[in-house]
């Protein structure tokens, strides 16, 4: 490669970094993506993008580092830009990569929005958040019902989730529960595509998302772009909802890039309104007024329901959210907690003194998790390092407060009760009424 090309590094998360490479650099001859480097998402860094994603520029593919070694590769490799590429953090963070990152001597760059937004001959909702954990699972669950019942074919496009065999993972698409088997998905993949394939939602995903998305128009009436993080849509929006959390008030306007969905919404729904303190609803309802007046704001709750309520109440119980939730989304409880304080439950158990390989990690890595367990599984041994935990954690049941059924994908030795969660929207307005005119508008775009 030739010397005189600006040399970038890309700070990601196995996420956002592949696809603002597909996107601004795979083509670009002025520039040489020298590494990325890998932070959040355990057991990426050591890898290498592939040659068969990186193109012909990369005839050696791209390898993957540690975040905490970037300071010694901008040093070695003479790096000139570093392109901050992940989501769901305080900007103080960002601010603190760029301090250092600008002192070892290079320009820090941050890249998204409409650069890397790719187009869609089909029309796009698509549904974000402004922190991880606000409720966008459920409420992506919710739009994909509403437009099912106006007759649409609903494709969902799932924020990318990579952590197997790269080059196998360009392009997924899952409609049956055994195609998460042929896929080898982790227990984050299966949480997300398992309650839309179970709804008759197709589900695509993977890597490259120019090649994702011209294959979803073949079976789409309306690609729905399903968020992850609080990251930014990877298609260009014909209609942005983007869900808030009032439990976090504040963090609209302090992580991200969730405010930039905050910014470009046209829909907003303030989520978890029952459960949250009235004050905080009202400093979310002002923020939205104070940035972005124009949105329609819908209010919404995510009940929680148990399938077997009658086994929580005196039991001492172990607690299994959500990982990313519990993990960099930073929440104290998830609907698991609610179930048992609702239920009755006399005690939730600690794990901590039970864990063992990457569990024990994750918590040293996490301490603010506290007594509940992350459901971790980014790979097999994490999985079997999950079982082991639960199976020895002394306790009379397990609460399991994941979107899938965790008895599926590991053995319990214990009782087990699942919890599940939807929204529940508020009055008036609605997503609803909201989907309804969009839907009647799309004669006015073309896109139909």
């Amino acid at each position: 490669m030739a010397t005189n090309k600006k040399k970038i590094i890309i700070m990601g998360a196995a996420g956002r970094d592949f696809h603002n490479f597909n996107t601004l650099y795979r083509k670009n001859r002025n520039v040489q993506v020298v590494a990325f480097t890998a932070t959040q998402i355990p057991d990426i860094e050591g890898r290498k993008y592939p040659a068969k994603l990186a193109g012909k520029l990369y005839p050696k593919g791209i390898p993957i580092y540690e975040e905490e070694l970037l300071l010694e590769l901008i040093e070695k490799h003479k790096i000139d830009e570093v392109v901050f590429s992940y989501s769901d953090v305080p900007y103080q963070h960002v601010m603190e990569k760029a301090a250092y990152v600008m002192a070892a001597g290079a320009r820090f760059a941050v890249e998204g929005g409409a650069p890397t937004m790719i187009e869609s001959k089909k029309p796009v909702v698509a549904v974000c958040a402004v922190r991880t954990g606000c409720g966008k699972s459920q409420t992506t669950r919710r739009v994909a019902e509403i437009l099912q019942s106006m007759g649409k074919k609903v494709v969902a496009i799932r924020h990318p989730m990579p952590y197997g065999d790269l080059a196998k993972q360009a392009c997924q698409r899952f409609a049956t529960l055994d195609d998460l088997d042929k896929h080898k998905c982790t227990i984050e993949e299966r949480e997300e595509y398992e309650p839309h394939i179970n709804r008759g939602v197709i589900v695509y995903a993977g890597i490259d998302y120019e090649m994702i998305v011209r294959q979803a128009e073949k079976e789409a009436d309306i690609i729905l772009w399903d968020g992850g993080n609080n990251d930014m849509s990877f298609y260009k929006p014909d209609l942005l909802i983007t869900v808030v959390d009032p439990h976090r008030p504040g963090h609209e306007l302090s992580y991200y890039p969730g405010q930039n969905n905050l910014l470009l919404a046209d829909a907003i729904v303030i989520n978890k309104v029952g459960s949250a303190d009235p004050d905080g609803v009202a400093e979310v309802r002002e923020n939205i007024a104070a940035y972005n007046p124009e949105a329609v704001v819908i209010e919404g709750a995510s009940p929680v329901e148990v399938d077997k309520p009658d086994r929580i109440r005196g039991k001492k119980v172990l607690v299994v959210e959500d990982g990313p939730t519990l993990t960099h989304g930073e929440m104290p409880y998830g609907a698991g907690v609610v179930a048992a304080q609702k239920y009755g439950a006399a005690e939730l158990v600690d794990p901590r003194p039970f864990t063992v390989k990457s569990i024990t990690e994750t918590f040293e890595k996490y301490p603010e998790i506290g007594i509940l367990l992350p459901a971790m599984g980014y790979g097999d041994a994490q999985v079997r390092d999950l079982e082991t935990t639960i199976n020895r954690t002394k306790c009379d049941l397990v609460i399991v407060a994941t979107p899938i059924d965790l008895t599926r994908i590991i053995k319990i030795k214990k009782p087990t009760v699942r919890v599940f969660y939807s929204l529940q929207e508020i009055g008036t307005p609605n997503l609803t009424g909201v989907l309804g005119g969009f839907i009647k508008g799309l004669k006015k775009t073309g896109k139909r």
